[in-house]
């Protein structure tokens, strides 16, 4: 006879074991400004529960004519201009229907979106390309390297649009505004950082839209070549405002609580520029050390 519980049992402890191979370790830590990190504790930190990568965050102005209009940990962002709109980051496609309504909440239209970009080619990024696009018929673009990954996201049978192929140092274009993309790889192979330039009280600000700088599990020569590439790139761009593809990368619900009018703009933060990059940077290393 089949002893089906002892089946059941073998089935949910091999369920447990696949999940726990999923996570990340807890080791090594590294402290940076007086905070200790694990890669356990980043993931945890960036993804939160799936109620906070599904909830919307109060959408809002962050300087200039760039909006905030993702999750409380999944970042997506608006950027208007006279000819359209740009989109950063269309997050899980269950959450379209997320952003739609906080891009409605500020006053503007899904259908306006013209460019859909996004930062790497993991799917609580870029997975609701192919829905935007359908909804807007908007160009998407995308960094040649994640180019493979891109194509083998298909939520729903759908393929996944790619309109334009970039490479690094290419501008994107529209309404009067420009996109700088730089190659950032190493947690993605094409995983791009966006900047551009935004004005607010009569003065222009540099903005840098970070994609992700952390290391995975394993580290190959080639991945290890990208990240050293990638921490000495980044140290190169000018900053004002430091955004990110998660919120909790640069404190946006603290910087949120902040906001006054008439008072600073605490989006505005030059010494924060280069905090996360400093925390992969030294957890990436800890990592390599530690293989």
């Amino acid at each position: 006879m089949i002893d089906m519980k002892a089946i059941s049992a073998a089935m949910l402890f091999s369920l447990v074991a696949a999940v726990a191979a999923q996570r990340p370790a807890d080791h090594p830590s590294v402290t940076v400004d007086g905070q200790t990190y694990t890669p356990a504790s980043i993931l945890a930190r960036n993804m939160g529960s799936a109620e906070d990568q599904e909830t919307a965050f109060p959408p809002h102005k962050v300087i200039g004519n760039i909006y905030y209009v993702g999750t409380r940990t999944l970042s997506s962002f608006l950027i208007v201009t006279p000819q359209g709109n740009i989109l950063i980051d269309t997050t899980y496609e269950r959450n379209v229907d997320v952003i739609r309504k906080s891009i409605e909440q500020l006053g503007f239209k899904i259908s306006d979106v013209r460019i859909v970009l996004g930062n790497h080619a993991h799917g609580d990024h870029q997975e609701g390309d192919a829905l935007v696009k359908q909804m807007t018929g908007a160009q998407v673009m995308a960094m040649a390297e994640d180019v493979p990954a891109l194509r083998a996201m298909t939520p729903g049978g759908k393929e996944h649009p790619i309109d334009k192929v970039l490479h690094d140092g290419d501008t994107v274009t529209l309404g009067g505004l420009t996109l700088v993309a730089h190659l950032t790889g190493g947690h993605t192979p094409g995983a791009t950082t966006w900047t551009m330039k935004a004005s607010e009280g009569g003065r222009g600000y540099d903005v840098v839209i970070f994609t992700s700088l952390r290391a995975g599990g394993t580290i190959t020569p080639a991945i290890a070549a990208a990240f050293d590439r990638s921490f000495a790139l980044v140290r190169t761009l000018s900053c004002d405002v430091p955004l990110g593809d998660h919120p909790a990368e640069y404190r946006m619900k603290e910087k949120y609580a902040n906001l006054k009018a008439g008072a600073p703009n605490p989006f505005i933060d030059r010494a924060g520029c280069l905090t996360e990059a400093r925390i992969q940077e030294a957890m990436y290393h800890a990592v390599v050390a530690e293989k």
